[in-house]
């Protein structure tokens, strides 16, 4: 019985969303590193140098799961990478696995309260309610940073949803290329809570970052997000 378990479970990674979405032509042409270190425990997960991703994980000795890094630049300016960030009620149509999104509440223009719902296959979906700050961008620093930290308590479990633990995450912006395009760096640490393998979850953590950031460059190209469009929160002082 466990066996058949396994094999389903396994099955169900290899072929919901984020797995076939990797499969591209596109793949074709990038160049994908396995285990190579880079110091500091990093280890490179994927470099594709068509999309100029580079994704990254590390076991830090006090955490259950691998951490994970993003290295990218993205085809778009500061504020339009900000603004599709921030776009709360469509980030379920760019990030990895996301089935719902919404604002939940503005604090004000640099700090703010989310709620997203990932699917999962096999095991129960999982809920997140995320408390996110903003370093807007000065001539002086250079960048932006957008803060996200899992606030579990913030609101009751919604039906069958198991609570994710953590959900923290430190976005840092920069423009380059004379504002022109942006220098995605991101760090974070995800903690689903309930019962799931530790491979499974750790084999998610490896793939979503960069499904996800092939997400995003899709969506810094809608028109909603242009240099004209208002922003619901601040990027820049």
């Amino acid at each position: 019985m466990k066996k058949i378990s396994t094999f389903l479970l396994i099955s169900a990674l290899l072929t919901s969303p984020f797995a076939l979405a990797a499969n591209t032509d596109d793949d074709l042409a990038e160049k994908q590193a396995e285990s190579i270190s880079i110091g500091s425990g990093w280890t490179l997960i994927r470099n594709d140098t068509l999309r100029n991703i580079k994704t990254y994980a590390k076991q830090e000795d006090n955490k259950k799961f691998r951490s994970f890094k993003i290295d990218m630049v993205v085809d778009a300016p500061l504020e339009t990478v900000a603004k599709v960030h921030f776009d709360v009620e469509n980030i379920k149509k760019w990030y990895w696995s996301t089935s719902e999104s919404k604002l939940l509440k503005k604090v004000s223009d640099t700090e703010y309260y989310y709620y997203q719902v990932y699917r999962t296959p096999i095991v129960p979906d999982r809920d997140v309610i995320i408390h996110a700050k903003i370093e807007p961008y000065t001539a002086e620093k250079g960048f932006m940073v957008l803060n996200l930290e899992a606030v579990p308590d913030y609101m009751p479990i919604q039906g069958s949803y198991v609570r994710m633990s953590a959900h923290n995450m430190a976005i840092k912006m920069t423009p380059v290329e004379g504002g022109s395009k942006t220098h995605l760096e991101v760090e974070g640490y995800i903690d689903p809570s309930g019962v799931s393998p530790a491979w499974a979850i750790n084999f998610y953590q490896r793939k979503s970052p960069y499904i996800t950031m092939v997400g995003l460059s899709r969506m810094v190209q809608q028109p909603q997000y242009s240099a004209e469009a208002p922003s619901p929160f601040r990027y820049k002082r």
